[in-house]
């Protein structure tokens, strides 16, 4: 009998557990990683629209591979892997780069900071946080991407290097620039206010 999952159990434990049929193991991985899955895509540039379709197209290629899983890395690599493929083929399939977007129909609510008493403090949370965003979406996409898999799926350099498919020093690199071009958009934006 296979030992009850808990919020603790490892994902590569679970996806090999999917595999061998037991369907509440996926509904663990998925309710785990979706919410950083589609803001991965979010943060891309991608839409509400396209970001969700993307997502789903990870989740039923998962699905479909269960059988050929082997957990030789992290789940979060092939996750993130898959996630990168698709991107890249979704890109491929528009012929054309994809547009950013930064506006109020994009913006993951979820994400928003919380609302305080004082209306002066929530529009300077909001400010700084479409700063933020607009700062993030004028990177390149390969330093964008690189900085979203390294901060928001939090995974390691190794790994970043191998889902985007580059050495570790050009994801290293990649990455400085990232926070470099961030930290000087912000401090452009901060000394402009």
């Amino acid at each position: 009998m296979l030992p009850i999952m808990t919020q603790n159990t490892d994902d590569k434990v679970l996806m090999v557990r999917y595999r061998q049929g037991e369907v509440a193991a996926f509904e663990a991985l998925y309710a785990r990683h979706k919410g950083p899955l589609y803001r991965y895509f979010l943060r891309q540039g991608l839409g509400t629209e396209s970001s969700a379709e993307l997502m789903q197209e990870v989740w039923m290629k998962i699905i479909r591979a269960k059988d050929r899983y082997e957990p030789t890395a992290k789940f979060t690599t092939y996750l993130y892997q898959l996630a990168h493929n698709c991107r890249v083929d979704q890109y491929r399939r528009s012929a054309h780069k994809m547009a950013q977007k930064i506006d109020g129909a994009d913006i993951d609510v979820a994400q928003l900071p919380a609302t305080t008493a004082d209306p002066e403090v929530d529009a300077i949370k909001s400010e700084s946080t479409q700063q933020f965003r607009t700062a993030l979406a004028n990177l390149p996409d390969e330093q964008r991407e690189a900085f979203i898999l390294k901060q928001e799926a939090e995974l390691s350099l190794a790994d970043v290097a191998y889902v985007t498919g580059v050495s570790t020093e050009t994801a290293k690199s990649r990455l400085r620039y990232a926070f470099s071009k961030l930290r000087q958009q912000l401090a452009e934006n901060e000394s402009s206010s």
